[in-house]
């Protein structure tokens, strides 16, 4: 398999819509929403040059594209969309059916601030806010990896019959230019085969969708969805590892970085990842033994990777670039949950650094971590920043 290919200056954004041309989807429903808009507008201009032949659609809201997305996808077509924010939001009563309709959909959804108050900065909420409507979640830290997670999103998608959705934060990482390497037209093609599902409305099949079920079809319903979101794990896996053979890069879906021996490791995910690699490494010089833990596949939440990474390790920082009223940082106790009972467990402080798209400086977390050092183990998460 060739393993050229081109480099180029883009934006996270426009990182994801290279990604999305060499996929070769059937359907996209679009709206535009600050700042996921120039995912949608290099797209438009993809298809306007003839280097897209996919159907787009202009829809009237961001509820009306997930409608249409879904209902595409259950003709047995690929099917990409994006949002951010609000649209996010609009959109919560159709994630939730499209999880339901096995509709494996593939969205980017960049990470904005939710009114109110009005704003329009890097937070993680509004996708962390969908948690539990039955889509994976993959959170990127640049335009390169949300490149490549969105070759792998549709990888995954169609493998377990399952949304995805592919987040990135505001600006930091969407607007921001770096370069990237972009994956080959032809290793995407052996990568990503034709989707084909094995149910989908057709006539000649004279399979329907939509009819009232039993409340035993639907318990059983949700546990075929269940079994179908523990698959992620290892078909997520596999997709990483499979890409990597063909362009080089793999992720995992958790990345572990200085944590052989370590006695102090920060956990985070997204753009806020790349300052405290940075931050590990100045603190490895000067004689600390810490480490970085990265997730990167957040739904489903990948708890035996979790607890084999941090069995024996005596104290875990966690930085959260959200807030959930009532609980904290979300990724904090989700992490709390996944080690309880773990014999071995390190003590877990969380800490709230970044919320609204706060910039939070390698000085300011390394003051995090000597408060962290220093303090009992947190109940709440402690607002930082």
């Amino acid at each position: 398999m060739s393993t050229e290919h081109t480099r180029l200056l883009l934006s996270g954004n426009h990182a994801v819509s290279y990604a999305v041309k060499l996929a070769r989807p059937n359907v996209m429903p679009v709206y535009p929403i600050t700042p996921q808009t120039p995912i949608l507008e290099k797209i438009t201009e993809f298809h306007a040059g003839g280097e897209m032949t996919g159907e787009i659609m202009t829809m009237e809201s961001e509820h009306s594209v997930m409608a249409a997305a879904i209902t595409a996808s259950l003709t047995g077509v690929r099917v990409f969309t994006a949002t951010a924010s609000q649209g996010l939001l609009l959109m919560h009563e159709m994630l939730h059916y499209a999880a339901g309709a096995r509709a494996p959909i593939v969205m980017a959804n960049v990470n904005r601030t939710l009114g109110s108050p009005w704003g329009f900065w890097p937070d993680q909420t509004d996708s962390l806010a969908q948690r539990d409507v039955g889509w994976i979640q993959y959170y990127c830290e640049n335009g390169q990896e949300s490149h490549d997670t969105t070759l792998q999103a549709f990888r995954v998608a169609e493998q377990v019959l399952l949304p995805v959705m592919v987040v990135h934060e505001a600006f930091y990482v969407s607007h921001a230019m770096e370069a990237v390497d972009i994956v080959s037209q032809q290793q995407v093609d052996a990568y990503l085969p034709p989707f084909n599902p094995p149910h989908r409305l057709d006539p000649q099949i004279g399979e329907s969708w939509g009819n009232t079920v039993s409340q035993t079809m639907f318990q059983n319903h949700r546990r075929d969805m269940g079994e179908a979101m523990e698959r992620v794990l290892e078909v997520g896996k596999q997709a990483d590892r499979e890409l990597q053979e063909l362009v080089g890069r793999g992720y995992g879906i958790l990345e572990q970085y200085r944590c052989e021996g370590a006695e102090f490791i920060i956990a985070t995910m997204g753009s806020m990842t790349g300052t405290v690699r940075d931050v590990v490494d100045e603190l490895r010089a000067a004689g600390v033994s810490i480490g970085l833990l990265k997730i990167r596949l957040f739904r489903p939440f990948p708890v035996a990777d979790l607890r084999e990474a941090l069995v024996g390790v005596p104290k875990v920082m966690v930085l959260d670039r959200n807030f959930a009223p009532g609980t904290g940082g979300v990724l904090f106790q989700e992490l709390k949950a996944a080690l309880y009972g773990l014999a071995g467990a390190p003590e877990i402080h969380g800490y709230l650094a970044g919320v609204g798209g706060t910039n939070i400086s390698p000085s300011a977390i390394k003051e995090m971590v000597q408060c962290a050092m220093g303090e009992n183990p947190s109940v709440n998460s402690v607002w930082k920043g």
